[in-house]
């Protein structure tokens, strides 16, 4: 049975990670990205690391994605970059960032073997375990990860804004409800 469940749950990544990248609405890529979440967390409990589960849930099914959906609803349609506005450069990067990815990938994966089962420690997973991991081995990463991702959304919000509109002065506000009142006038004086 936790094998039947383990590959609803991979298959749930792999499509709902799929539909993120493909999904041109913004809302439904987050609402995706909410079901590839699931899926993880499903996968941590087949593994047994009940606290990464939860708390893949509760932050990042919970306070990520709220942080997220609020960024989407503030950068609303002017979020969308047109075409012509798309530079080559940020192509090719993209394009070479993508493929080192892969290959990343390729040599891990083909450096493990799937021959022998993994020993796991009795402990793996466990609050403990994790907390100590995080406040002592990996501290530095995981203060530069929350970094990164509080960059990443204010960086999200200031160049989704675009440009900001001119305030009006006092005066200058004036000066046109006058001419409205002007405009407005000659046009009842006339008919």
């Amino acid at each position: 049975m936790a094998t039947v469940v383990w590959f609803f749950a991979a298959g749930g990544a792999i499509v709902s990670a799929l539909a993120v990248i493909v999904q041109r609405n913004p809302f439904i890529s987050a609402i995706a990205l909410l079901g590839n979440l699931a899926s993880l967390a499903m996968m941590y409990v087949l593994l047994q690391s009940d606290f990464v589960a939860a708390a893949q849930v509760i932050v990042y099914a919970g306070a990520v994605m709220v942080m997220f959906l609020f960024v989407i609803a503030y950068i609303g349609p002017r979020g969308e970059l047109a075409e012509e506005h798309r530079r080559p450069w940020q192509v090719a990067v993209a394009t070479i960032a993508t493929s080192a990815i892969l290959v990343e990938i390729a040599l891990v994966v083909g450096r493990s073997g799937f021959d022998a089962p993994a020993s796991v420690s009795e402990q793996f997973g466990s609050p403990q375990a994790v907390g100590q991991l995080f406040l002592t081995t990996y501290v530095g990463a995981f203060e530069l990860v929350s970094l990164l991702l509080l960059v990443a959304a204010i960086a999200a919000v200031v160049l989704g804004a675009g440009p900001r509109p001119m305030r009006v002065q006092m005066d200058e506000r004036e000066r046109r409800v006058r001419e409205a009142r002007e405009l407005a006038a000659t046009r009842s004086g006339g008919e």
